[in-house]
């Protein structure tokens, strides 16, 4: 089983889908440290890195409760969000096996710390949103539409698939990202709504199963970013 965050806005097909197949959902509400249009988002306010959850301060009452009685160990970071970027990229970082991806600039002081005592590669990028960006397909392989985050990827032959921007849906934006609309759980990647209607579906999906994983979508409501599905796999 596994403990999966994701927004309290997530489509109830996903929310189904992962609840039938044995997986606990804890829902993130809003907060007003941030813009409405993020203010639910899971990788806004957590990065899971190493074994362990950094949580920002804003989110410890709201579902720090139900991450500790669910045996999830997290560690509050130091960075209190603001409203607007890059104020509130703090915690959208990328963490894998083997590379810590974001604007180090910008990255809260004890995730990058956690970063460097991992060892991990630590890989700059410009894009500060750098989890709503990216798919995590595999440590070593990920999906991203920001041309300067596959650039970089590519440097450190990191297999990278660059896909058209937009074609998911943001409330107030013009789009949103295909990182923040979809997360791996075990060996499958979800999509909040119907992949089918992303003009690069085909090579999305044959990307992810040329991995040995499978996608899972839903074809009854558009492909909306709701900030990632964030999986945290309990001993």
């Amino acid at each position: 089983m596994s403990i999966i965050l994701l927004s309290e806005k997530a489509g109830p097909q996903l929310i189904s889908c992962l609840t039938d197949k044995g997986h606990k959902t804890i829902p993130i509400q809003r907060t007003p440290s941030v813009y409405e249009a993020i203010s639910t988002h899971a990788d806004i306010y957590a990065c899971p890195i190493g074994g362990e959850l950094i949580l920002a301060p804003e989110q410890d009452a709201g579902i720090g409760r139900a991450l500790s009685s669910a045996g999830v160990v997290y560690a509050l970071g130091s960075s209190i969000l603001q409203k607007n970027y890059p104020g509130n990229v703090a915690y959208n970082a990328v963490s894998t096996e083997n590379y810590f991806i974001h604007n180090l600039k910008h990255t809260d002081p004890m995730l990058l710390g956690r970063a460097q005592q991992l060892g991990l590669i630590l890989i700059d990028v410009k894009q500060g949103y750098t989890k709503c960006n990216t798919v995590i397909v595999s440590p070593n392989a990920f999906i991203t539409s920001d041309a300067g985050i596959a650039r970089q990827l590519s440097s450190y032959l990191i297999d990278v698939l660059l896909i058209q921007n937009g074609h998911v849906g943001l409330s107030g934006f013009p789009h949103g990202f295909l990182g923040g609309a979809s997360g791996k759980v075990d060996d499958t990647i979800f999509f909040n709504g119907d992949l089918s209607r992303h003009p690069d579906c085909q090579r999305i999906i044959s990307f992810i199963e040329d991995r040995g994983l499978s996608a899972v979508y839903f074809e009854d409501y558009p492909l909306e970013d709701i900030g990632s599905l964030i999986s945290l796999y309990l001993p």
